[in-house]
């Protein structure tokens, strides 16, 4: 049974490894494309480097952490806490992120024409700072009273054990299901994810009714328009998808372990539910390289100028992919925008 287990910790921290050293290159070349591109400056992008600083983070630190966690050593509680808080803390930005980018897409086509004076650079930074710091209130919480403290004492004085506790560190022996179950997952997981559904829902009907309508050979602004925000909109909701993809299975078991005590979970289906969550972090960087021109582009630039040492012609920070509908659409068609 040992040598089991040992086969599978050694294939568990070969697998993290590989996530970690294709999570953490990937982002930072999000960070990157953005800093080096004028076009990847509006709100969307911003909330796409949060996120992709929460990636990184999970690359970096997370990773390592969980393997630490893996191999299960004699921590006192507290420690063995803070190893596992910051998972949480990095999972409630990412969702939050992902809100702020269904909230900005929502509004790109909802309010075209007050988009730039609604979402201003300042406004998009105070929400990033907002998300981090309730991302901390949530993630910390464990630290501040809802753990396994008061279980690990009962059971450490029940061996006749005095002093302070050592534990075997692993995530269940600390967190709480109780908080990780009814305020984690009912509260700051799965409500957002059905927002951001409904959101997209939304976006892609008011998208579909503006591309739906008859319009003269001079108007071919709008039709651009929507057709671009459609394309984006289709790739940033496939970023939603495929982060629900990879956090409901682990979430779904945290409820089985919370309301089914003596159900058996098989260890392998563990392992998977954990591997989905921390290679999420390295699926954004290949959907944003095969689905938005903006970042292939400068991705490849990138790739160009600091690893082929072959320059590439300057990027064109004009790109249409994203342009708001000027003013001069809006005063010819403003009836016709849904408001």
């Amino acid at each position: 049974m040992s040598h089991s287990i040992s086969a599978f910790q050694a294939a568990y921290i070969g697998i993290e490894v590989l996530i970690a050293l294709v999570s953490v290159p990937g982002n930072v070349l999000v960070i990157w494309a953005v800093k080096v591109n004028q076009a990847l400056r509006d709100a969307t992008f911003c909330f796409i480097v949060s996120l992709a600083v929460a990636d990184v983070a999970v690359g970096a630190l997370v990773i390592p952490l969980a393997i630490l966690i893996n191999i299960g050593p004699q921590t006192h509680f507290y420690t063995c806490l803070m190893v596992a808080c910051p998972v949480l803390i990095l999972t409630q930005s990412s969702i939050l992120a992902l809100l702020a980018i269904a909230v900005d897409r929502y509004l790109r086509v909802k309010i075209p024409l007050r988009y730039k004076t609604v979402v201003t650079p300042r406004r998009a930074a105070v929400a990033i700072a907002g998300c981090w710091i309730l991302s901390l209130v949530v993630g910390l919480t464990p630290m501040f009273g809802w753990n396994n403290l008061s279980k690990v004492e009962m059971a450490w004085a029940a061996n006749g054990s005095v002093g302070e506790p050592m534990i075997k560190c692993e995530f269940e022996k600390v967190i709480s299901m109780e908080y990780m179950v009814y305020f984690n997952f009912f509260v700051w997981v799965l409500p957002p994810l059905l927002l951001m559904v409904l959101i997209y829902l939304e976006v892609f009907y008011l998208i579909r009714k503006q591309l739906s309508k008859k319009v003269s050979a001079s108007s071919g602004d709008p039709q651009k328009y929507y057709g671009k925000e459609l394309k984006i909109a289709k790739s940033l909701a496939l970023i939603l998808f495929l982060f629900a993809l990879s956090w409901l299975p682990l979430h779904i078991l945290n409820c089985i372990t919370l309301f089914c005590p003596t159900c058996h979970k098989p260890t392998i289906l563990t392992y998977i539910a954990i591997f989905l969550t921390h290679g999420n972090s390295a699926m954004n960087p290949i959907v944003y390289a095969f689905r938005i021109q903006k970042f292939r582009v400068t991705f490849l630039k990138i790739w160009s100028d600091h690893f082929r040492c072959q320059p590439e012609p300057p990027i064109d920070e004009d790109l249409p992919e994203e342009k708001p509908l000027d003013s001069q659409w809006g005063l010819q068609t403003l009836g016709s925008v849904v408001l």
